[in-house]
This record gives C-alpha cells, structure tokens and sequence, in this order.
C-alpha cells in the first residue's frame, strides 16, 4: 500500500471534516459536545496554524483515508499536548496506518518538547480506544484541559519523553 502522509492543506478541509463526521455517525457517536458539531472541523487547515499545532493527512492515489493531529488545548499541563482529530475511512482501517499516524503525532509532539501526550475518546470508539491502549495510553478518571467536548467519557494519556 503506498500511502502518502503530510500536512493538512486547505484542499483537504471538507474532505476530513466528511471523513470525521461519517465515522461518528457510523459509530453512533455523532452527539453534542464532540468534534461532529464543532464549527472548527470544517476548516482543520486554519485551526492548524496555532503554535505547536500540526495535522497529518494519509493519502493513498490522491484520496484521502484519514488524518491526526497535535494540538495545544486550552487548560492543559505545560508538559501536554492533546492527540486530535484522529478518524479513518473505513476501508483503511486494520493496516496500521493509525498506529502510524498516532506515532507520528507522538514523534512531533517529542521534538517540541512535550512530556505527555493527552487524548479524549468515547466507549463508542472501541477499537480506537483498544488501539491507543496497544500503544501504552492509559485511563485517566478525569479530563485534562478545557477541550469543550463534554460527550468524551475517557480520557487517557502517555508520557513519551
């Protein structure tokens, strides 16, 4: 599979934000108080552009399969970044590639000096959540920071320093 990862581009924005919302739909976990109905999701290229904030895009022929980023959210520790957006097409999930995004998110977050990697998630989400346990998060009893999204019962982190 030759699969082609960099930054979200403008061009991207209504694909990943259709990308994002068909996979909460599918999940049943297209609620209030998730990214389903943040403004924000329609324009990831812009909201990308805060200090320390990055978003992959995974291609494959041209076509979008997903993406995951890092991003600064308000109220964290100093040491924390948080682990967004992280959503696939269903045909591209089970080979990797979000292990590879993930790490890659990881990667960046190590090179700016982050301590901790936080992320927000939802019981809906099982094999993500499964997932981001393979990859050593762990469960958290309470959130960190002030994403807004009030619908993600989970919470876990990893320290990656």
């Amino acid at each position: 599979m030759d699969i082609q990862i960099r930054q979200i581009q403008k061009a991207d924005d209504a694909g990943i934000a259709e990308i994002i919302r068909h996979a909460l739909k599918e999940f049943k976990a297209d609620k209030p108080g998730t990214v389903y109905y943040d403004e924000s999701t329609d324009h990831l290229s812009d909201l990308f552009t805060a200090p320390n904030s990055l978003y992959f895009v995974a291609l494959q022929e041209g076509k979008l399969l997903g993406g995951a980023g890092i991003y600064p959210t308000a109220g964290l520790p100093e040491d924390t970044i948080e682990l967004v957006k992280m959503y696939l097409i269903p045909e591209a999930r089970g080979l990797g590639l979000g292990k590879k995004l993930i790490l890659k998110c990881i990667d960046e977050a190590r090179k700016r000096g982050f301590k901790r990697i936080y992320l927000e998630t939802m019981a809906e989400l099982e094999k993500a959540v499964l997932a981001y346990e393979r990859l050593g998060f762990i469960l958290l009893d309470s959130p960190l920071g002030n994403s807004g999204h009030h619908s993600c019962e989970l919470w876990m982190v990893k320290n990656i320093d």
